[in-house]
């Protein structure tokens, strides 16, 4: 981040037969990369899930670490020196917002980077104030950061990245929890700080139509992280559409996705919410919630960031108790007539009846491969090992994992490890699913096949709810909304 005393300057980034591999990894995330980047630029790098996009954002950072984390050839410059030497002109906001957040009062978290880089006092407020309004996020600022949703933890990374004033701005997924009001929010404010200061933007986004009108250059990125197309937006989409198609790139204009269902004539509730309260003892979140999620149905859970979506996750999940009126199972779904609330089921029982995919997927992480990840939830259970291993092979083709089963889940790309999450609840075959927000960090391949297989689970009778801002998603697949204000 910069220093008090740095220029509003656009910072340039070189990168010459750069290449990466994470530590105990066969497979480069990054290798023989050459880019050049002028100061001032903005440009846009697309990529199929897993072609070293975030790699490539967290070397510019600076953040990669040493020898012990990973091997590094070639040479990747920012104004002519390693990241790591100028952190004072580079901000980003990473993929996992929470990993971000470091104080507990909002001002003070966007007051940080500015107070340790010695901006005088009387500046740092009026810039606070500045940027917390710049990326939409209307809330005291003496509000606690704990009581943030996902998207407003986004927003809140994104502001204190801007009140820097930083001369590279790198920005991965940045819009991927938003709302469609604030993914235009999100944009237009980076916009606005890099015309009123000259910044450099290198933002990593899946879906193309939101950043082309304000970026100068597109960058493509193949399976290995080199450069399979470079040029001005419009004229390098059009003449690599069909390579773009195959990669998994969202490509305006494209036909959109067709999923067929069938669906299960029985549709009988599973839970039914009445007069339901959600949230925490001393921060309410959303009350009056009436609805019943049903066998082999698809439930969407919309609404704005901060209106509750995640907290209904979460104690649909009987993972968070309810703060008011009731949720209550069907008997013969309960595991027994009289523990009808999903709050009071032991954890052997929750995984087989409801599963849950967090919003951060590395917060369900236990074990030290992607194919012991997936396994876990069965040996839980004691389910034969032959079938299981069966199934778990499965699940790792179709969600394009195979070729990481012996990777550690954290070193995977923000796409992939959602994808992890999903398989890893799947493999039990529980009576419902609960996902928040399960097409974050999806190519517009990955997207369609994990949408197919949702649409599979609910056509076999799974219930199925996904807290989501992705529309497409709602259109596509839900068959029930419930619709957060």
């Amino acid at each position: 981040m910069p220093s008090a005393a740095s220029t509003h300057v656009g910072a340039r980034v070189t990168a010459q037969q750069w290449g990466w591999q994470h530590a105990g990894q066969n497979s480069w995330a990054v290798s023989e990369l050459d880019l050049d980047i002028e100061a001032g630029q903005r440009v846009q790098v697309l990529g199929p899930s897993g072609s070293g996009k975030s790699t490539l954002l967290l070397g510019l950072a600076g953040l990669l670490g040493g020898a012990d984390e990973g091997h590094e050839t070639g040479r990747l410059l920012v104004d002519g020196s390693r990241p790591a030497d100028r952190r004072g002109r580079i901000g980003m906001v990473l993929q996992d917002p929470d990993s971000q957040v470091i104080l507990s009062r909002v001002g003070d978290d966007v007051a940080f980077g500015m107070e340790n880089f010695g901006v005088p006092r009387a500046a740092i407020w009026p810039r606070v104030d500045t940027a917390l309004r710049s990326v939409g996020l209307n809330l005291p600022a003496s509000q606690d950061t704990s009581t943030l949703s996902g998207g407003q933890k986004q927003r809140l990374a994104l502001a204190g990245v801007l009140a820097m004033n930083p001369g590279l701005i790198l920005l991965d997924e940045p819009t991927a929890n938003l709302d469609s009001e604030g993914v235009l929010e999100v944009r237009d404010a980076v916009t606005a700080a890099a015309d009123a200061g000259g910044a450099t933007v290198v933002v990593v986004e899946h879906r193309t139509q939101t950043w082309l009108p304000v970026v100068d250059r597109v960058v493509v990125l193949g399976p290995n992280g080199q450069v399979v197309a470079d040029g001005a937006p419009e004229p390098t989409i059009a003449r690599q559409r069909e390579h773009l198609l195959q990669s998994g790139i969202w490509v305006p204009g494209a036909p959109p996705p067709r999923i067929s269902r069938r669906r299960p004539a029985a549709d009988e509730p599973l839970l039914s919410a009445t007069d339901l309260s959600v949230g925490y003892p001393t921060a309410p979140v959303r009350a009056g919630l009436d609805f019943q999620i049903r066998r082999g149905r698809v439930t969407a859970v919309t609404g704005r960031n901060g209106t509750g979506k995640s907290t209904l996750a979460l104690t649909l999940g009987g993972l968070l108790p309810p703060q008011g009126g009731r949720l209550c199972a069907q008997a013969q779904f309960a595991p027994s007539p009289r523990r009808v609330e999903p709050i009071g089921w032991r954890s052997k029982e929750l995984l087989t009846r409801i599963a849950t995919v967090f919003q951060d997927p590395e917060h369900q992480f236990l074990t030290g491969s992607v194919r012991d990840e997936i396994l876990l939830g069965p040996k839980a259970l004691r389910h034969n090992s032959t079938e299981t291993a069966a199934r778990a092979d499965e699940l790792l083709d179709r969600l394009r994992l195979s070729h990481l089963a012996h990777r550690n889940p954290y070193t995977l790309s923000g796409g992939e490890k959602r994808r992890l999450s999903v398989a890893t609840v799947l493999i039990t075959r529980p009576g419902l699913i609960v996902l928040d927000e399960p097409t974050f960090g999806q190519d517009r391949r990955t997207w369609v096949e994990l949408v197919a297989l949702l649409s599979e689970i609910a056509d076999s009778g799974t219930a199925v709810v996904a807290a989501t801002h992705d529309d497409e998603f709602v259109d596509l697949l839900a068959d029930d909304r419930i619709e957060l204000q």
